[in-house]
C-alpha cells in the first residue's frame, strides 16, 4: 500500500514546486483491490496529537494535501514525523479561529497517516495525509505545546441490501452528471478513479470530497453511522448541487445568447450602413438629421433660435443613436421646429361683422364688446396708415408695435366670462384656446423645466402655442385669481413677463432657452375677484368689470339662448315645448338666487326634462309652460325674498344692508337685541376685524345721540346689547355695513322698526359721517332682485349710478346721505306708526 501511495504522490499532480492550495478538492484512492480494507490493519493508539483543520473535513480511505502554518501545528508535525506518523485530524467549528480551543473542535474526526511532507520557503509545511479510520475524542489530556486527546475508533456500519445498491447507483449517476457540468474542476481521470470502487463507504467518502457543501454538511457525512444514512445525505447534497449548476448554466447561456444577439445586430447595422454608403443612401440617423435640417429651414425662426437649433443639430449628428443624450436633443429639436414661429392668422377687421358676432353670442356686456371693437378699429386704422408711419422719423421704442392686448374680465360666476373668449376669437377671426390656471402652484408650469431634468418639457404657455398652431391666437387664462404658491415658486410672478406688453416679445421658456414673441397674442384672463391677484400682475392687465345680470337681462338671455339650448340638449323639438315669459320670471325670482345664469339654465333644463317624461309616456300635445305649470313641475319655491324681508324687519332691532361677494351682490340682515345686565356690548356672526370696528363705531355714535333719540342715559348701564349678522357660518368683513348696524341699534333703542322696502350700504365714522364704499352696481342689482324699491347710498357714490342699467335705475328710489341722521330718518318708520 505504501508503494502505491508513493507512486501517486510522485505524480506531477502533486508536484510541490507548483505551490498548490492546501485544501483543494484533491484526493487519491489509496486502497487497492487486493489489500485488506479493514480498520484493524492499522492499530489505533490510545492517545493522539490533535491537528485542528480549518474549513476542510478529511475522510477515511482518502488522501488529501494539507498546508500547515501555525507554530502549534508545525510542532505537531515535527513530533509525529519523528514517531509513528499518526495524527488525529479534527475540524474546527469556526474556520476563522487561528488557534481553536477543545470546545471549538468537532468531537468526531479521522485517524490519518502522514506519508510525505515538504517544507516551503515561506515557513509552511505541505503534507500528504491518508485517512485511515473514524475516531472520536474521549477527553483532552493536554493543550500545550499542542492538543492531545484520548481517542477510540467508531467504525461505520456497512449494510448489504438492495437499497444500498440502488443508492450507490444513484450517487454514481449524479456524480457523473456533476462532473459533466464542471469538467474543469473535476478531472476525468480522478472521477473515474473515484467511481471505480466496490466499497460503498469508500465511494461515499471519495464523492463527498469533491462535492461543494457547507462545513456542517461535510462533517455530517463523517458523523453518520450507517452507509445508508451517508448515501441518502450525500444524494440530497448532490441533487441540490446539480440543480444549482444547471440553473447557473442556463443563466450563462441566456446571457451569452443576449450578448450574441446584440453583437449580431451591431454587425448587421454596420453592414447596412456600408451598403447604404455604397448605394449613396443615408442611414436612419442621417435621414432624421436631414429631416430636422429641412424643418429648421421651413420654420423661419429668428436668428437666435435658428442658431441654437443648428448647434443642437450638429451635436445630434455626432452622437450615436444609443446615447442617452440623443433622445434629449431630438425631443428639444422636435419642440423647437414644431412651434409656429412664422404662422399667423389674418385678423378680420370688419367692425360690423365683429359686432354682429358678439351680439349673436352674448346679450348685453356693452363694455367688453366696445373694447373688442376698439381693438379692431385701431388695428384697421394702423394697417391703412402703415406707409405714413413708415415715413415718419421715430425712435425704435415708438416704432415697436404692440399687436396684442391683455384683458382681464372680473365678475361673479355664470355671467359668461369664459364663453366670451371663444366669441371674441370668432369675431376677429383668430384661433382660440383656453388654459385653466386654477390650482397651479409650480412656477415651472408657466416657464417650463430646464433640460437638465429627466422628462423636462416646456411650460404651458409654449405648449398652448404649439397646440393652437398660430403665433397670434386668443389665449384665455381662466381663473387667474385661483393661482397658488408654495416652495416650488410663485406662478403669478412668472406671469409678469407673459402678460407685460413691453416684455413678452422676448419671452424665454426655461426649456427652449430662446426668445419667443408673444406680443401678437390676445391674452384674456378671467377672475371672480381682484384681491387675490398680486398688485404687479393686476397692473399689467386692463380690468373690465362684469356685474350680475338684471332681471330683464336674465329674461332676455333665457329666451334667446338658454331655452333653445336646453330644448336641443334634452332631445326636444321647438314644436313640443315652449316657455312663456311669466314662466321664466317665476324661475328667476323663486327658484334661483345668483348674479349669473348657470342656476337659471339648470332649472330650465329640469323643467324641460319633466316634459320629456310626459312625451316619453305618450303625450303628443305641445306643452306650454306658464307660471302655474312651472311651479307644478319644479315644486316648492326655493327662495322667498319678499316674504322674508317683511317678516324679518317687522320687529325693532333689524335692518337690511347690502353686501358684495365674489359671486355678486347680496342682502345682509343685521339684528340687535337687549337684555338686563351690565356686561356691555357683544357681537357675533363671524365678523372680521374691520366689521367689528364698524359695530363699535355704530354703538358709540348711537350712545352719543341717546338724548336726541329719547333714550334714557342709564339704559346702557342697566342693559346689555347683542348684535348679530346672519348667517353665522359665513365669514364677513368690510366697512360697508356701518350705517346698517347704526340703524339696527337705533331701531332697537327707539322701538321704531326699519322699513321693509329699504336697504342700505355705507361706512360710518365716529362723528356720524357716511363714507363711500365699493361694489355699488352689484349691491343695487341684488336689491332689485329682492324686490327692494328704496336704496340708501353715500352721497359720494352717486356717480356710480351711471353703471346701473336704465331698467333697474328707473324702478328704484335712491336716497343719498352725508350723515347717519339722514340715514335714520329715511330707514326707520315714524314714531306714530311704530306706536300703532
Amino acid at each position: 500500500m505504501t508503494d502505491s501511495i508513493q507512486d501517486r504522490f510522485n505524480n506531477p499532480l502533486f508536484d510541490h514546486d507548483e505551490n498548490r492550495a492546501s485544501n483543494s478538492a484533491l484526493t487519491v484512492n489509496i486502497v487497492e483491490e487486493n489489500e485488506d480494507k479493514s480498520e484493524d490493519a492499522t492499530p489505533i493508539p490510545d492517545t493522539l496529537p490533535i491537528l485542528p483543520l480549518r474549513g476542510v473535513v478529511v475522510y477515511p480511505q482518502t488522501a488529501i494535501p494539507l498546508t500547515v502554518g501555525q507554530p502549534r501545528s508545525i510542532k505537531i508535525v515535527d513530533d509525529v514525523i519523528a514517531g509513528d506518523r499518526l495524527v488525529g485530524l479534527f475540524t474546527s467549528k469556526t474556520p476563522e479561529l487561528e488557534k481553536p480551543d477543545p470546545e471549538d473542535i468537532y468531537p468526531i474526526g479521522t485517524l490519518a497517516a502522514i506519508h510525505k511532507l515538504f517544507r516551503a520557503p515561506d515557513g509552511t509545511i505541505r503534507l500528504l495525509v491518508q485517512g485511515l479510520a473514524r475516531i472520536t475524542i474521549d477527553e483532552y489530556i493536554a493543550e500545550e505545546p499542542y492538543l492531545k486527546a484520548a481517542v477510540h475508533a467508531i467504525p461505520e456500519t456497512v449494510e448489504e441490501s438492495l437499497e444500498v445498491e440502488a443508492l450507490v447507483r444513484n450517487v454514481v449517476d449524479e456524480f457523473s452528471h456533476l462532473a459533466e457540468l464542471i469538467p474543469n474542476n473535476i478531472p476525468s481521470e480522478i472521477v473515474a478513479s473515484a467511481l471505480n470502487v466496490d466499497d460503498p463507504l469508500q465511494l461515499a467518502y471519495s464523492v463527498a470530497t469533491y462535492v461543494r457543501m457547507d462545513l456542517e454538511d461535510a462533517q455530517r457525512v463523517l458523523e453518520l453511522d450507517t452507509i445508508t444514512e451517508k448515501l441518502h445525505h450525500l444524494m440530497t447534497l448532490l441533487h441540490k448541487e446539480v440543480e444549482v449548476l444547471e440553473l447557473s448554466r442556463k443563466i450563462q447561456s441566456e446571457a451569452q445568447s443576449e450578448m450574441e444577439k446584440t453583437q449580431r445586430e451591431y454587425f448587421l447595422r454596420e453592414q447596412l450602413k456600408a451598403i447604404q454608403r455604397e448605394l449613396k443612401e443615408g442611414d436612419e440617423q442621417t435621414v432624421e438629421i436631414e429631416e430636422f435640417r429641412k424643418r429648421i429651414a421651413e420654420a423661419k425662426m429668428p436668428e437666435e433660435a435658428e442658431k441654437e437649433a443648428l448647434r443642437e443639430l450638429d451635436r445630434l449628428s455626432r452622437l450615436p443613436t444609443a446615447a442617452a443624450e440623443y433622445g434629449v436633443i431630438r425631443t428639444y429639436l422636435d419642440w423647437l421646429t414644431s412651434l409656429p414661429w412664422s404662422i399667423r392668422t389674418e385678423d378680420n377687421l370688419d367692425i360690423s361683422n365683429a359686432r354682429a358676432v358678439l351680439d349673436e353670442d352674448h346679450y348685453g356686456l356693452r363694455d367688453i364688446k366696445d373694447r373688442i371693437l376698439e381693438f379692431l378699429a385701431v388695428r384697421k386704422l394702423r394697417a391703412e396708415r402703415a406707409e405714413i408711419f413708415e415715413q415718419q422719423e421715430v425712435t425704435d421704442f415708438v416704432r415697436r408695435e404692440r399687436l396684442g392686448a391683455i384683458l382681464c374680465f372680473v365678475g361673479p360666476p355664470g355671467v359668461g366670462k369664459t364663453s366670451l373668449g371663444a366669441s371674441i376669437a370668432r369675431a376677429i377671426g383668430r384661433k382660440f384656446i383656453r388654459m385653466s390656471l386654477g390650482g397651479v402652484r409650480d412656477e415651472a408650469e408657466i416657464r417650463g423645466f430646464r433640460r437638465t431634468y429627466i422628462g423636462a418639457l416646456p411650460g404651458r404657455i409654449i405648449q398652448t402655442i404649439r397646440r393652437v398652431g398660430s403665433r397670434n391666437p386668443v389665449i384665455m387664462l381662466d381663473e387667474i385669481d385661483k393661482l397658488g404658491r408654495d416652495f416650488r415658486g410663485d406662478p403669478a410672478s412668472a406671469l409678469l413677463e407673459v402678460l407685460d406688453p413691453e416684455q413678452n416679445a422676448e419671452f424665454r421658456d426655461h426649456y427652449l432657452d430662446v426668445a419667443f414673441d408673444l406680443s401678437e397674442v390676445l391674452f384674456i384672463t378671467t377672475a371672480n375677484e381682484l384681491d387675490p391677484i398680486p398688485a404687479p400682475l393686476r397692473d399689467r392687465m386692463e380690468i373690465i368689470q362684469l356685474s350680475g345680470y338684471t332681471e330683464h337681462e336674465k329674461l332676455a338671455i333665457a329666451s334667446q339662448y338658454l331655452v333653445p339650448r336646453q330644448i336641443r340638449e334634452n332631445g326636444l323639438l321647438p314644436d313640443e315645448i315652449a316657455f312663456e315669459n311669466e314662466s321664466l320670471l317665476t324661475i328667476i325670482r323663486d327658484y334661483t338666487r345668483e348674479a349669473g345664469v348657470r342656476m337659471l339654465e339648470r332649472e330650465i333644463g329640469r323643467a324641460a326634462r319633466k316634459v320629456v317624461i310626459r312625451i316619453a309616456e305618450g303625450e303628443k300635445e305641445k306643452v306650454v309652460l306658464d307660471e302655474p305649470l312651472t311651479r307644478q313641475l319644479l315644486g316648492k319655491p326655493r327662495f322667498g325674498y319678499h316674504t322674508e324681508l317683511q317678516d324679518r324687519t317687522d320687529l325693532p332691532g333689524v335692518a337690511t344692508g347690502l353686501a358684495w361677494t365674489p359671486v355678486g351682490g347680496d342682502v345682509l340682515f343685521v339684528e340687535a337685541t337687549r337684555m338686563p345686565g351690565s356686561k356691555g356690548f357683544q357681537y357675533t356672526g363671524q365678523l372680521g376685524e374691520v366689521m367689528q370696528e364698524s359695530a363699535r363705531l355704530a354703538l358709540s355714535y348711537i350712545r352719543s345721540k341717546a338724548s336726541d333719540l329719547d333714550v334714557d342715559e342709564s339704559f346702557f348701564e342697566k342693559n346689555d346689547i347683542h348684535l348679530h349678522v346672519p348667517a353665522g357660518a359665513v365669514p364677513k368683513d368690510g366697512p360697508s355695513a356701518g350705517i346698517t348696524m347704526a340703524v339696527a341699534l337705533a331701531s332697537l333703542l327707539t322701538g321704531r322698526p326699519s322699513r321693509s322696502n329699504v336697504a342700505m350700504t355705507g361706512e360710518i365714522t365716529l362723528r356720524g359721517k357716511v363714507l363711500p364704499v365699493g361694489g355699488i352696481k352689484d349691491k343695487v342689482l341684488a336689491a332689485h332682485r329682492l324686490g327692494i324699491d328704496t336704496v340708501i347710498l353715500p352721497s359720494k357714490n352717486e356717480r356710480d349710478l351711471d353703471d346701473i342699467p336704465d331698467e333697474v335705475r328707473d324702478t328704484l328710489t335712491f336716497i343719498f346721505a352725508d350723515n347717519v341722521d339722514e340715514v335714520l330718518e329715511a330707514a326707520l318708520t315714524p314714531l306714530e306708526s311704530a306706536g300703532q
